[in-house]
């Protein structure tokens, strides 16, 4: 008979909860990246000609709300849940000593605040307010990359020093992506679209 205990001290246990941790992970960040794409889409159909408006304002809605609530959501869970399951296999003492996992883990809240904002975006959007412009939400998306970067190059390096320097390289990866969303809305802007 197979205890508690040995479930608990077992690698295929942590492997388990590592794989449900980094499947949460990838679709959370998949509807993170998505969300503000629909909340473009939905802005510019404000500014559509009746009934094609009201169609595609309706349609941005459903599909933003079913993104939130059938992916987005739940992958946060999933992430959650595949995470503090680690945390409590490795123990207090790895959790005390690794402090990169403190600074990830700030992070981590952070991205849950920019998720439930998200949620507050999209209400307002449902009830027909112009919440920001199309290429400041293409700004807002690009939040979620820098997010991602951070994270991932946080678990990567975990030394301190090491992650200074892949946090500047982000700094100049950010700056290069705002430049490309003002670069794009020229273009945008000389073609008429």
């Amino acid at each position: 008979m197979i205890y508690l205990d040995e479930i608990i001290k077992s690698p295929n246990t942590f492997f388990f909860f590592k794989a449900l941790h980094i499947i949460g992970f990838v679709s959370w960040f998949a509807a993170l990246f998505y969300l503000p794409r629909l909340f473009i889409y939905h802005t510019e159909a404000m500014d559509l000609e009746e009934p094609k408006r009201s169609i595609l304002m309706e349609q941005m809605g459903i599909m933003e709300r079913r993104l939130y609530h059938i992916i987005m959501t739940p992958a946060l869970f999933l992430t959650f849940i595949g995470g503090f399951t680690m945390l409590f296999l490795r123990g207090w003492t790895w959790w005390t000593f690794n402090i990169w996992m403190h600074w990830k883990f700030g992070l981590i809240l952070l991205l849950v605040g920019y998720h439930h904002y998200s949620k507050g975006i999209m209400k307002r959007l449902e009830k027909g307010e112009k919440v920001m412009t199309s290429t400041q939400f293409r700004l807002y998306n690009e939040v979620t990359t820098l997010f991602l970067a951070a994270i991932v190059l946080l678990a990567v390096y975990k030394n301190a020093l090491e992650f200074m320097y892949a946090l500047g390289g982000l700094v100049l990866f950010g700056i290069a992506l705002g430049m490309g969303v003002k670069w794009y809305k020229k273009i945008r802007e000389k073609s008429g679209g």
